[in-house]
């Protein structure tokens, strides 16, 4: 850069020229050798001027140079203390060594996801939930908890809690339960489902045949399937412990019955498979981002659980559908 930048009524130019990155002079003028007058000083000898914007200007160049790392200087000279960011809208879930990683997604979410054991008139299921709060209010499907006479939840501790229904939400698939006697748990912090793309990888972590604290992982596979679900429990808990499902015209898991919802979901190839229902997708930021709520089992009617297992093809209740619903749930509703 061969241009120096000068404030107004910069100096003539001196034989000896002047980095403009050298540190101003300082703002006296040294004692003379003689107490006469001194004379007034000719333009080559007259002292220059360094405003803040010369300063500034000098500091743009360095930065320049040097790469973003010295804007915290330019920030510190402005009195600016805000500093843009392209991660401003990720969270702090995970550890910053850990960001991005299965792993740490995994050690930092694993302690949120329960396992829901309810027992009803037709039989007893296993499911999963999301602490959503330190004293043990948990999410999870409808069809997980319904019709339940009694709910015993597993955390990832190996504690066992009694847990009461406080609501529920039967075309939207959602179910809100308390434990009972619950203090100090992980509640896992909610996303922002709109701001989910196609390809962005995903965790998913639930208790499948009763494995609590399964991990798996994969992408977002597409958004905004409809997805039609029993709102029956008596349709519930077919093909090995699969909940019946309706996508596309097409019926999976067994007959969804004459009682249905249909709800946008997110479709994801993590492995699902019975009982991940009502655990967590979550971004890679330890966000979650949805509630697992259906998934395609390759087994045929009548098969065993062991004939079952996941084929890539699972969806997930968008969490802002969640956040929506929770006044109601919390409420007492039972719709």
């Amino acid at each position: 850069m061969t241009e120096s930048l000068r404030p107004s009524g910069a100096y003539e130019s001196s034989p000896h020229q002047v980095n403009p990155e050298w540190p101003p002079p300082p703002p006296y003028t040294p004692a003379q050798a003689s107490p006469s007058p001194s004379p007034s000083p000719s333009p080559s000898t007259r002292k220059r001027t360094r405003g803040p914007g010369a300063l500034l200007a000098a500091v743009a160049i360095v930065a320049a140079a040097v790469g973003g790392g010295t804007a915290y200087g330019v920030q510190e000279l402005t009195g600016d203390d805000t500093i843009a960011s392209s991660s401003s809208t990720s969270t702090n879930v995970v550890p910053s060594s850990q960001k991005g990683t299965v792993s740490g997604v995994a050690e930092a979410v694993g302690p949120s996801i329960v396992e829901v054991d309810a027992t009803s008139d037709a039989g007893s299921s296993t499911g999963s939930g999301v602490i959503i709060t330190d004293d043990g209010e948990i999410v999870t499907n409808h069809h997980v908890v319904a019709g339940a006479s009694s709910i015993k939840v597993r955390t990832s501790d190996g504690t066992t809690y009694t847990a009461k229904l406080v609501g529920t939400d039967s075309k939207k698939d959602l179910a809100l339960i308390e434990l009972e006697d619950a203090s100090g748990l992980r509640a896992a912090t909610l996303g922002d489902s709109d701001g989910v793309r196609v390809g962005d990888q995903v965790v998913a972590i639930g208790s499948p045949e009763g494995l609590s604290g399964t991990v798996t992982s994969g992408i977002v596979s597409a958004l905004d399937r409809d997805v039609t679900v029993s709102t029956d429990e008596s349709q519930g808990r077919q093909q090995g412990g699969g909940w019946p499902f309706e996508y596309g015209g097409r019926e999976f898991n067994g007959d969804t019955g004459g009682s249905t919802t249909t709800y946008k979901a997110i479709q994801t190839d993590a492995s699902l498979n019975p009982g991940n229902s009502g655990g967590a997708l979550i971004d890679m930021n330890g966000d979650i981002i949805g509630i697992n709520s259906a998934m395609y089992s390759a087994g045929g009617t009548g098969s065993s659980s062991s004939d079952a297992g996941s084929v890539g093809l699972g969806f997930a209740i968008p969490v802002n559908t969640v956040t929506s619903d929770l006044p109601a749930l919390r409420s007492g509703s039972t719709t």
